[in-house]
């Protein structure tokens, strides 16, 4: 009998997916009850009811643990700023962007927790590849985009850091002003910058 399920694959046990659903569980909730400072491998063990040594099999560190916890997360708002026009998009606030900011409204714990001043650097960093890749897609399947690949990155990374810089001002002001707001001031700023 193979251990494998593709040519070159090995299958992954499902106690270890288990246990690695559990430590993610466990470190979601914790963030959504305390800043990131404020939690510790054996937090999570004692959450995840396993052992610290556990947590360590399967991850180097918090950040490591934190990062992939919130992967799901990071793939869902990316997911829905595809449905946005980022590259020569229109002059009104398209909804699918309000959406994003919907999107981020449901979850403003966990992402105040991961973007605000104690936040998780890996995250952050995380955020600005994927946006960022967004963004390149976009602008490579433009039809008046550039042809060459030349200036691709740089103007994708330049509309992500912006996007996580507006971000950032929205969730760590005092008031959260509503979605709808922030989404329609960030676009017509964002839109500016081009």
């Amino acid at each position: 009998m193979s251990d494998t399920t593709e040519p070159g694959t090995k299958r992954v046990d499902p106690r270890v997916l288990r246990t690695r659903a559990l430590l993610r569980s466990a470190a979601l909730e914790l963030a959504a009850e305390r800043e990131l400072t404020g939690i510790t491998i054996a937090d999570v063990a004692e959450r995840a009811t396993v052992n610290r040594a556990t947590v360590y099999q399967h991850y180097s560190d918090r950040d490591a643990l934190l990062l992939d916890a919130t992967e799901d997360e990071l793939t869902g708002l990316v997911a829905l700023l595809a449905r946005c026009p980022l590259v020569d998009g229109p002059r009104r606030t398209p909804s699918a962007f309000v959406d994003v900011f919907r999107h981020i409204e449901s979850h403003v714990v966990l992402y105040r927790r991961m973007l605000g001043p104690c936040g998780s650097a890996r995250f952050l960093n995380r955020l600005q590849h994927l946006v960022a890749k967004q963004v390149a897609h976009q602008l490579t399947a433009h039809p008046a985009g550039p042809r060459d690949g030349s200036g691709v990155a740089l103007r994708a990374h330049c509309a992500a850091g912006a996007f996580i810089g507006v971000l950032r001002h929205w969730l760590t002001a005092p008031d959260l002003v509503p979605p709808e707001t922030m989404a329609t001031g960030a676009w017509h700023a964002l839109s500016s910058a081009d």
